[in-house]
This record gives C-alpha cells, structure tokens and sequence, in this order.
C-alpha cells in the first residue's frame, strides 16, 4: 500500500473532521456521493487501526476511583458469565454512534455499554437503573 499525498490526506481528513460532533456541518446526504466521502464514510469512529494520523503524546494518568470502579465491575460481570468481552467491546462500547463515543471518555464508555446491556437481557429494569442512578446523584450532591 502506498502512502497518500499530503493533498488527499488533507481532503480525507477535512471530509472526516465534519462528522465529528463538535464541528458537524449539516449534509443534505445526497444519493450520490464522491468517492473521498464514500471512502471517509466507511470508516467507523473506533476504528483506526492503520490510518495516518499525527503522533500521540502519551500521558502517565492515574485512573481515577470511578474508573477502576467501572473495570472491576465490568470485568465481574464477565467471570459471572453476564457477557462477554465480544458484547462490552463491539456491541456495547464501539456501537454508540459518533456524539457518544466522541463525548464519553474512555471508561464513561464501559459503564453506558454495561448499563445497556444489563437493561437489554432484562436483568434489570430502565426504571432500577435510573432510581439507582438518581440516589447516587444525591449520595454525591450531599457530599
């Protein structure tokens, strides 16, 4: 595979920075499109293994409390057989569309795939979660 031009990589990158929810430029989602956007399109938010991209600054982060929480609860309801990491990873945490996995952090995409599911197989109820949900917005206000 050879490397694109600076020029298409600037189109594909212009045409990708669109769709992110921040800066979305509406679309009359004609029902022909060129092929950079075909292309652009294609490519899942969550998916860019391979893609040419500027290089990360990466960062030692202690995880905060809430994130270990969300792990461990996660990775609980695995050995317990509630799902499985196909379900958290696929289904659960790469299927949100663009405006949630772009707003989520990292881990705050865990807990909206294991809340979901566990509604989803009826292990519990909307109404349980968002009860639940309320009294720890009041344990924390309180605090």
């Amino acid at each position: 595979m050879t490397m694109p031009s600076r020029n298409a990589l600037r189109e594909y990158y212009g045409i990708g920075a669109q769709l992110a929810p921040m800066v979305h430029q509406q679309d009359d989602w004609r029902y022909e499109v060129g092929h950079p956007q075909y292309v652009t399109y294609l490519v899942p938010p969550h998916d860019v293994g391979g893609q040419p991209d500027v290089p990360v600054i990466y960062e030692e982060k202690e995880e905060e409390l809430w994130e270990l929480n969300t792990y461990v609860t996660c990775e609980v309801l695995g050995w317990r057989g509630v799902w499985n990491s196909e379900e958290r990873r696929r289904r659960g945490n790469n299927d949100l569309g663009l405006s949630l996995y772009y707003g989520f952090p990292y881990y705050g995409r865990w807990i909206w795939a294991a809340a979901r599911m566990l509604v989803d197989k009826n292990l519990i109820s909307l109404t349980e979660l968002l009860e639940k949900i309320a009294e720890v917005k009041a344990r924390n206000e309180q605090r």
